[in-house]
């Protein structure tokens, strides 16, 4: 099997304001984190989960996919051969590591390596 879509992330000009429209359009059930300025997204057991965040200064709301994979520099160097180009480079984050790449159309898609406990 392929590795799967695991994540997905609004990343929003006005957070508070994807926070309701989100909830109120499919009842999501939003968890705001302590540590960040980010909500986490329960669909209610179907699909994947996911996350809203605030877009970075500058930059307009997008939503991103992350794709699991067992070694996110890896992976990403594999974009790059392919004709893809690094956005942001690998990061460790409290569940495992991230990256993003854009796609030969520009396209940006997430890399996601998750610690798994066990």
């Amino acid at each position: 099997m392929g590795n799967p879509t695991m994540w997905f992330e609004v990343a929003a000009t006005d957070r508070e304001a994807m926070k309701g429209f989100y909830s109120g359009l499919f009842d999501w059930k939003l968890n705001d984190m302590e540590a960040m300025p980010y909500t986490g997204v329960d669909t209610g057991g179907e699909g994947i989960p996911g996350g809203i965040g605030q877009a970075p200064e500058g930059n307009g709301g997008h939503v991103t996919f992350y794709v699991e994979v067992d070694d996110v520099a890896a992976s990403l160097s594999k974009a790059e051969t392919l004709g893809g180009s690094t956005v942001m480079p690998p990061m460790e984050i409290p569940s495992g590591e991230i990256a993003l790449f854009a796609d030969p159309e520009g396209h940006v898609v997430g890399l996601m390596r998750m610690d798994r406990a066990g």
